[in-house]
């Protein structure tokens, strides 16, 4: 394996909070290896935003053996959750503050060298896209 992984997360709610949803997606030189998302009830933006990354953690935790050793670097549309997991801004809400801890806690697991950046959505698709077509198919599932 590469020493890189590239990791798109995304976080959305329709309404905030509101019906939300997470994704995350593992790419090595552009290559997808691993796709997930879900449905997380209702949620707020930022607290789905952080599920994205945490089912990610949760995801290379459990396969820590290939991804040991790396450079992990996430991908978030969120300036906020990049910002506060990459430690430059603090974190008040108890709520996020709970979530950034999980995701600290799994990051000590992984022994890697983790890195968060921040794109524009357009630059996050793929992710944007499984978390809209996980709200899409709850909205269809609630109107039964």
């Amino acid at each position: 394996m590469d020493d890189k992984v590239i990791i798109n997360t995304d976080g959305g709610a329709r309404g905030n909070p509101g019906p939300a949803a997470c994704s995350f997606v593992i790419k090595e030189e552009e290559q997808i290896l691993f796709k997930n998302s879900k449905f997380l009830g209702i949620a707020t933006n930022n607290q789905a935003e952080y599920q994205g990354v945490i089912m990610a953690l949760i995801y290379l935790s459990e396969n820590v053996g290939k991804y040991s050793g790396t450079n992990i670097v996430f991908v978030l549309d969120s300036e906020l959750v990049a910002r506060q997991l990459a430690g430059e801004y603090k974190t008040k809400n108890p709520e996020l503050k709970y979530l950034l801890a999980t995701a600290k806690l799994l990051e000590s697991k992984i022994k890697a060298n983790i890195d968060y950046t921040v794109t524009s959505r357009e630059k996050n698709i793929a992710a944007d896209y499984l978390v809209n077509q996980e709200l899409d198919k709850q909205q269809k599932i609630s109107r039964r």
